[in-house]
């Protein structure tokens, strides 16, 4: 049997699914992760006939499709398989932002909650995780409605609220996180579900949150992609193991 092209990145959306799966952010049937491949076309996680959730996704769940959702080559959605319902989440994403060539949704309740409760992502932890106080500092906005992202005009929404940031937090819904590489949209999913879970723990002990001193951020080294992201996703990918 011939091999499907691709067949690289989709082993990877494929981890990568499990990644969120495992982490907490896409425990059941719901969520998916994009890569760019063209200047028209994406590999998605699809929903086939035999669904088992981002657990047990494998590469046969990716699929290679247009910006519309058609089949981006022969034979790609035969069986039964569809694009999300949020396809257009990834697209427009996609359609707006050149620096974007990966699209993560997912749905953390730890990021949810904290949102629900007027708790924003801020840059209270420092050397804990550097680059989620980089990706906190430089904020994290949110889309303000809880819907379902299935067209354009709600795409374009939540695409403006995201404007040139990484991540974009869905008010009762879940979070949009975008990246270079499918493994850093991901890390950056973990590190907004990091410092939500810290903000929740914090405030239900009573405590305040306060925001890393502007000096201390400013000590905060680049580790370099190496080990944020090389180092990082092979950790990722172990505890899959």
């Amino acid at each position: 049997m011939t091999e499907r092209p691709f067949a690289e990145p989709r082993r990877q959306i494929a981890d990568a699914c499990r990644v969120l799966a495992a982490r907490g952010l896409a425990d059941g049937i719901l969520g998916h992760i994009s890569l760019r491949t063209g200047p028209d076309r994406l590999l998605v996680r699809c929903r086939g006939p035999h669904e088992r959730g981002l657990a047990h996704t494998t590469p046969a769940d990716i699929h290679l499709v247009d910006l519309d959702g058609a089949p981006g080559a022969e034979g790609e959605l035969d069986g039964g398989w569809t694009p999300p319902n949020e396809l257009p989440l990834h697209t427009e994403v996609l359609r707006r932002r050149p620096d974007v060539q990966a699209v993560v949704h997912a749905h953390p309740p730890a990021v949810v909650a904290a949102d629900l409760a007027g708790i924003a992502i801020r840059p209270i932890v420092g050397a804990f995780d550097i680059p989620g106080a980089r990706l906190a500092e430089a904020g994290v906005p949110v889309y303000p409605r809880g819907v379902l992202v299935r067209d354009r005009r709600l795409a374009g929404e939540m695409a403006d609220a995201l404007g040139d940031k990484a991540v974009v937090l869905l008010r009762g819904h879940g979070i949009t996180s975008t990246g270079a590489t499918v493994p850093e949209a991901v890390l950056r999913a973990i590190s907004v579900d990091t410092i939500a879970r810290l903000s929740l723990t914090v405030a239900s002990a009573g405590g305040t949150l306060r925001d890393l001193p502007d000096r201390d951020l400013a000590e905060l080294p680049d580790l370099g992609g190496a080990f944020n992201e090389a180092t990082a996703w092979r950790h990722e990918l172990s505890r899959l193991r």
